[in-house]
């Protein structure tokens, strides 16, 4: 099991009250907390933090795949929008959702990341109010540029906000939150989409553009609570005491190796740049993100070919999404627990690869239902658990920032693919694509743990004196002591 922080510590237990601030530079490097108050002070970070990340992350989803909803409610046909235009409309998102990826999760420790992440809410929801009085294709497009170049900047700036929460070994759970909130989008946007649709009418609109504007109204609800919930310095939180303060302080020392300076420095991004996991990484995660944008966007539609009408649709996705929220709570648990990551993304795409298998065969409708469960456990768990493999392994801030910014801009290029191959029912050329996907991530799941493996096995030799230094970075995860998590 890879070692974390703590084991770097000394083995003696040391209260919060014990520890005196002016000592905490030089003393808590030979410290560690009361396991027992440390819990209940994740607990207490859990319960404050978690339930405002999750919300506006659910928000930033359900805003951004309403789509799928929307067009099964009839949108394209009251915009004259032709099918190749709506599938153009669902790719152009994500041309300004990567191209803002690196620069705003770069740019969050200097603007904030109270005022980055608040503004960023209230521009997208905005824009998804103004999408339910859209009238023709050109307007769709413009909102969808728009909602991009907004959205592009949450997921990789809550990534690194977990990060100075949070030490290596407790991220997987928390991640996992996230994706959770995307299972949940749509859950809660096919639930909520079944409802709103049924609005069809009230004050002379149809119902779909009733899902954009009472979204969009629950988003800028959402952005509010991103400004009063999420301070700049988590160490110093309102709702956190003398003592929880002093635990923060203690726990920021622990991980000094993992944080670094404060100070921005081209040169940490350019040893990123240079860095062979950011772009295993970021090759595994294009593959994950086929089937996260392919599904999450084209589920109703999926089901819709099945043979259910538009109602229908909206509810049976529910237990779905819920399917592959669960499994990828319980794997992150697993995960962080033991500290592996690679061999929890290789083994959860088993059950996505055998589910598209059925949904392409000439299998009863049934049980290409049953494999939409299946493939919500790939969709969910591979993404999330590969982000998750990056965030612990890479160190300091900045070269973190900028390895997270562009996995995501690497992967999320997906989302333009999956636009293109989901266009017809029944949709064999997105399925059979994505299940192409799955069989080429676990070749670069495999050729990545090969490498780790390679390089905490070359710390350790260069540690026992068995080989010379050669190495031209030293510093951050490059230390001999930091041990990369397999």
């Amino acid at each position: 099991m890879a070692a974390t922080p703590a084991d770097h510590m000394a083995e003696k237990s040391v209260l919060p009250s014990e520890v005196d601030d002016a000592s905490l530079p030089v003393a808590t490097a030979d410290l560690t907390l009361d396991p027992a108050a440390e819990k209940k002070l994740l607990l207490k970070l859990d319960a404050f933090f978690v339930p405002i990340i999750m919300l506006v992350y659910l928000s930033c989803f359900l805003d951004r795949t309403n789509i799928g909803n929307v067009k099964v409610a009839g949108m394209p046909q009251d915009i004259h929008a032709s099918s190749q235009q709506f599938s153009t409309a669902v790719s152009i998102f994500y041309a300004t959702y990567v191209a803002f990826e690196a620069p705003w999760a770069i740019l969050m420790k200097k603007l904030t990341p109270r005022v980055l992440l608040t503004s960023l809410c209230v521009v997208w929801s905005v824009t998804t109010i103004a999408s339910g009085f859209i009238t023709n294709i050109g307007g769709l497009y413009a909102a969808r540029l728009v909602l991009g170049a907004c959205e592009g900047g949450l997921f990789p700036g809550l990534n690194l906000y977990l990060t100075m929460v949070y030490k290596r070994e407790e991220q997987a759970k928390r991640v996992s939150y996230l994706f959770v909130c995307t299972a949940l989008s749509g859950a809660f946007g096919g639930l909520l989409a079944y409802g709103l649709l049924k609005m069809d009418g009230v004050a002379n609109m149809a119902g779909w553009k009733w899902v954009y504007i009472i979204e969009g109204i629950f988003s800028i609800l959402i952005g509010f609570a991103v400004w009063f919930g999420l301070p700049s310095d988590p160490s110093n939180a309102y709702f956190l005491n003398a003592e929880e303060k002093r635990m923060m302080k203690v726990r920021a020392a622990q991980r000094a190796q993992y944080m670094g300076s404060e100070e921005f420095s081209w040169s940490e991004i350019l040893i990123e740049l240079k860095d062979p996991k950011l772009y295993l990484s970021g090759a595994i995660q294009f593959c994950q993100d086929i089937l996260l944008y392919g599904f999450s966007t084209f589920l109703p539609s999926i089901i819709q070919g099945l043979g259910y009408n538009s109602l229908q649709t909206q509810y049976m996705t529910i237990p779905v999404y819920i399917c592959g929220g669960l499994s990828f709570l319980l794997a992150a648990s697993f995960s962080d627990r033991w500290g592996i990551r690679g061999p929890f993304v290789f083994l959860t795409n088993i059950p996505g690869i055998i589910g598209y298998i059925l949904i392409l065969c000439p299998t009863p409708n049934g049980v290409k239902f049953f494999g939409t469960f299946l493939c919500s456990i790939a969709v969910y768990n591979g993404p999330g658990l590969n982000l998750t493999w990056l965030n612990v392994n890479v160190a300091p801030h900045y070269r973190r920032a900028a390895a997270i910014g562009f996995q995501q801009t690497i992967g999320n290029t997906a989302g333009v693919v999956a636009g293109q191959i989901y266009r017809k029912s029944p949709y064999v050329l997105g399925n059979g694509f994505s299940v192409g996907a799955l069989g080429l991530s676990q070749v670069l799941i495999v050729a990545k743990y090969l490498y780790i493996r390679r390089q905490n096995r070359l710390k350790e030799k260069i540690a026992r004196g068995e080989v010379a230094d050669t190495r031209k970075v030293t510093t951050g995860d490059r230390e001999l002591d930091f041990k990369y998590h397999l």
